[in-house]
């Protein structure tokens, strides 16, 4: 049951990633890169967008940004707020146990986020150390013409299907019927699982309209081949071991009674990508047992699942992102005890 699980939660973030591989790519094809070299212009339009994103409830606003990264639209400040602004899916549960400190929480992470982005930007100006690894960036080819909604073609296509255009219609319309019958996303009909439904509908739509071109150059050979089941194997292997050690090891006898030992600790954990261990400080603060200063350390360190496909992307950048966030978390952490003490 465990494993089975497991299975599920990685195949719904794999496919919501897939999802936004293939909205990026179309949009950007679509608009012959216009809107990329817009947004990387701005750095601020960057930080604004990764720190709006991270502030929604739940992974992904977060698991946009990283896609946005893997195709360096955005710069790795932008990928740091964005974490650091994201608390993942205890963002519902904190708003739902104190909903005004969660705003409180959100409003101050949102601008945490934004003044990190500029001196983490300021401070690695070689962005090329972190981008090197990247293994792709959207080409734009000046004969390159999506003409994607031509009647003809459309059936032509359909007609004379290729394998790369089937096994996308199979995969996402298998992840559409998954689900529709509450097998993938569980039987109530939440925001998210309308966001899962419609992505599918307009993903089957893209697969079955656009040229053979399009589709094997840009979201085969790149998004299917390249990326896909790295990313299955990383969410699932990271999702597995984090299970099991929750499932093994109590977290809650690593507490200790002294506030610094506690905010230290909630920074810590933040490394785990999984939003388990940040649930028993958001518990701990609705039942006044650590002070604000805890959970908004927990909060900054901490993203859920957000980074999980980082690791597909680059471990490198995946270390860097999660020392930098604990050092920030810290930093504000000891700041706010010191200043309000308990």
């Amino acid at each position: 049951m465990l494993v089975l699980g497991v299975l599920k939660h990685a195949i719904m973030i794999t496919s919501f990633v897939l999802m936004m591989m293939l909205f990026i790519e179309y949009i950007n094809i679509q608009t012959r890169g216009e809107w990329q070299k817009s947004l990387k212009k701005s750095r601020l339009g960057q930080y604004f967008l990764a720190a709006s994103l991270g502030v929604l409830p739940g992974c992904l606003g977060a698991f946009s940004v990283v896609s946005l990264y893997a195709h360096r639209m955005v710069s790795f400040g932008a990928l740091v707020a964005v974490m650091i602004a994201t608390s993942g899916d205890e963002a519902f549960v904190m708003f739902s146990m104190f909903p005004e400190t969660a705003l409180w929480i959100n409003f101050i992470l949102f601008f945490i986020a934004i003044f990190s982005a500029f001196i983490v930007d300021a401070l690695f100006k070689n962005a090329d150390y972190f981008q090197k690894d990247l293994s792709h960036e959207f080409e734009i080819h000046e004969e390159e013409s999506c003409h994607c909604f031509s009647k003809r073609e459309i059936f032509r296509q359909l007609q004379k299907m290729t394998f790369p255009r089937a096994l996308l219609l199979t995969i996402f319309g298998l992840f559409l019927l998954a689900i529709m019958s509450s097998v993938l996303g569980g039987e109530i009909w939440n925001w998210k699982k309308i966001t899962f439904t419609v992505g599918s509908l307009i993903s089957l739509f893209i697969i079955a309209t656009v040229p053979n071109h399009f589709l094997e150059e840009h979201i085969y050979q790149h998004v299917i081949k390249q990326h896909l089941l790295r990313v299955f194997l990383w969410t699932f292997g990271a999702l597995l071991v984090v299970h099991v050690i929750e499932n093994y090891l109590d977290i809650t006898q690593w507490l200790q009674e002294n506030t610094s030992t506690l905010l230290v600790i909630a920074t810590a954990l933040g490394v785990i990508p999984e939003s388990g261990p940040h649930m028993v400080f958001v518990t701990m603060y609705a039942q006044g047992l650590v002070p604000f200063a805890v959970l908004l350390a927990s909060s900054i360190s901490q993203d859920g699942h957000g980074s999980l496909p980082l690791l597909s992307v680059s471990t490198k950048v995946f270390v860097w992102l999660k020392i930098i966030n604990i050092f920030v978390a810290l930093i504000v952490g000891f700041i706010v005890l010191n200043l309000f003490g308990n």
